[in-house]
């Protein structure tokens, strides 16, 4: 016997609660926060060489690193 999917996807839920696109800015931040360290691990970089080398401050990498 062969299930059918029942009910909606996640992303039509979203959508219909109107909280699609904040899921997609949360997604998306987790997603660059999880580049960034890895990047930073790679190159056994610290939080301040790492701030310094994009050019913005440590404490704007300590927010943007927070999703992960």
């Amino acid at each position: 016997m062969e299930e059918q999917h029942i009910g909606s996807s996640l992303e039509d839920f979203l959508q219909e609660e109107g909280r699609l696109e904040v899921a997609r800015q949360m997604a998306t931040k987790r997603v660059l926060a999880w580049q960034l360290q890895q990047a930073m691990d790679r190159q056994h970089l610290n939080k301040v060489d790492m701030a310094k080398r994009i050019h913005i401050s440590r404490s704007q990498l300590d927010r943007l690193l927070d999703g992960v």
